[in-house]
């Protein structure tokens, strides 16, 4: 089973942006609710930041960071600050 330490966070590159920016957007507001990816999503926060936790360690990320989550992971999103991403499925 993953745990956030799976969650890979990372400054794309130009290129990796540019892809990411031909997908589907997601907002939230600032909130905390429960989470369990089915499959692999790949992100771009173009807005807000989040801490998610899976009880044991967290992970951190804000505006500009490309998140990779990984499938079959369950975790809580703490939203702080209004988010808004692109996003991506498998």
């Amino acid at each position: 089973m993953p745990t956030v330490k799976d969650v890979i966070v990372k400054k794309p590159s130009d290129e990796e942006s540019a892809v990411c920016k031909a997908w589907p957007t997601w907002q939230c507001e600032a909130s905390t609710f429960d989470w369990e990816y089915t499959e692999k999503e790949t992100c771009l926060l173009i807005e807000g930041k989040v801490t998610v936790t899976d009880g044991s360690n967290s992970v951190s990320f804000g505006p500009g960071d490309l998140v990779v989550f990984p499938e079959d992971l369950k975790c809580t999103w703490q939203v702080t600050e209004p988010v808004k991403k692109y996003y991506n499925f498998g």
